[in-house]
């Protein structure tokens, strides 16, 4: 893997080094003055955040009032260092009472130089979570006078954490009552011809999850994920249960998840973190359940009016009910006078983005509201262009429905002690980038 750094500076806005550390010889300590002459002197900082000058290359990020820069002169791994760069900002938030800018750097320079060789060794990153650092890392930095967080209190067993398999959580936890909550938050982007034929059509999704739980427990995750499903029929000699399956596309997982496991059982297992964090990432490109069906129908009478009809479908069961839709119809410029009938909710003309938005602040499924308008334009002396009209946008969450289809088929936890749990499962379908031609 290539390095991520030879050399890490902290500057303030004037260009003046802070603190510096070198990790590696293959580049020389007066390396800040050609980014100082050459890139921060010719107001360069804004165009691109990877510089080469001469045979070395300056990645460079701005935080409050300090550019960190880092400095390599071999093949680096760009997304690593400034992952490295984001990461060692929270690690040092964390330390100085959630303030970082020059003041806090210059009251706690000697952390920073402790901190900086227990996250870099040679060039490659080490571990970076304040949790574990602060296990043996027990200085408290200065805080800022403005800043009201807590100082966080030292655990023990840091031998354990440090190099023990689950780094992300610690021993000794303990709740009164154990329970778990699990969102699975999507959303739908679709772009709609005039015709009502989908153009693109995809679902981003996210299982996030809350956890109160004692002990170590292990989890086990089961979705109707048809490639999951197969595979535990074969390992359990059983055909497979019928019922709706899904494709899931570019599946990433919290460090957490047994990736080992997951490849030979396709099984979602893990020792949780404790609180809330995002278990996984996932994509659907086929069968998308669409939330919402957009039947737009404009006409332009003359040069000065249009009328402009609109139902909207709600595609989701009778049961269900959407929040907070909100309708963009665009209008051209010119607009001078409208009026509205809507079967449901309100509408109103917004000259400030040339659309007319209309409201349904609940939308119950299986209902077809629609809205009709007439829209007087200012008559203009230039001849009549025909231009492309800005596709119609919808906003809108959709509780206990998912665009995918993504189920959750169960939920286990286990603990050596026994305890008992409770799990809580929710569902929320909202739009994202949801836009018909019109």
């Amino acid at each position: 893997m290539p390095v991520a750094a030879s050399a890490v500076y902290f500057l303030n806005l004037r260009g003046d080094v802070l603190i510096n550390r070198l990790y590696r010889d293959d580049v020389g300590g007066n390396m800040v003055d050609a980014f100082r002459m050459h890139i921060m002197q010719t107001k360069d900082l804004g165009t691109c955040p990877v510089r080469q000058i001469g045979g070395c290359s300056f990645i460079y990020m701005r935080i409050s009032n300090v550019y960190i820069v880092i400095v390599v002169s071999s093949n680096a791994n760009v997304a690593c260092a400034f992952k490295f760069v984001v990461e060692a900002v929270n690690l040092f938030k964390s330390y100085f009472g959630g303030a970082f800018d020059e003041d806090a750097i210059r009251n706690n320079f000697v952390l920073i130089y402790e901190l900086l060789d227990e996250i870099m060794d040679f060039g490659y990153p080490q571990n970076l979570s304040p949790e574990i650092l602060k296990l043996y890392i027990t200085q408290e930095g200065v805080r800022s006078p403005f800043s009201s967080k807590p100082a966080d209190k030292p655990v023990p067993n840091a031998t354990l954490q440090v190099t023990g398999a689950v780094g992300w959580r610690r021993e000794g936890l303990s709740y009164k009552k154990n329970e778990v909550f699990l969102d699975i938050v999507e959303s739908v982007n679709l772009l709609m011809s005039s015709k009502g034929s989908v153009l693109h059509c995809d679902v981003t999704g996210k299982v996030l999850m809350k956890c109160f739980l004692s002990g170590m427990p292990d989890l086990k995750l089961g979705l109707n994920d048809k490639i999951g499903l197969e595979k535990e029929s074969q390992l359990k000699s059983r055909p497979a249960k019928s019922g709706k399956t899904i494709e899931l596309d570019d599946v990433t997982f919290h460090q957490c998840v047994n990736l080992t496991r997951f490849n030979s059982e396709k099984t979602v297992s893990f020792v949780p973190p404790d609180g809330e964090f995002e278990l996984m990432k996932y994509r659907i490109t086929e069968s998308v359940n669409l939330p919402f069906r957009v039947l737009p129908t404009i006409k332009e009478l003359g040069r000065t009016r249009m009328e402009v009809n609109v139902k909207v479908k709600s595609v989701f069961g009778a049961k269900m009910f959407a929040l907070g839709v909100v309708i963009k119809i665009p209008v051209p410029k010119q607009t001078a006078k409208t009026s509205f009938q809507v079967t449901s909710g309100r509408a109103k003309y917004n000259p400030a983005i040339d659309c007319l938005v209309w409201k349904i602040r609940k939308f119950p499924g299986q209902t077809e509201p629609t809205l009709s308008a007439e829209v007087e334009l200012i008559s203009t002396m230039g001849e009549k262009k025909s231009s492309t009209r800005p596709p119609i946008q919808m906003e809108f969450q959709v509780p206990m429905f998912t665009a995918s289809g993504l189920r959750v088929r169960f939920l286990k936890v286990w603990e050596k002690s026994g305890y008992n749990t409770v799990e809580w499962v929710r569902y929320i379908t909202k739009a994202g980038s949801y836009e018909i031609r019109s």
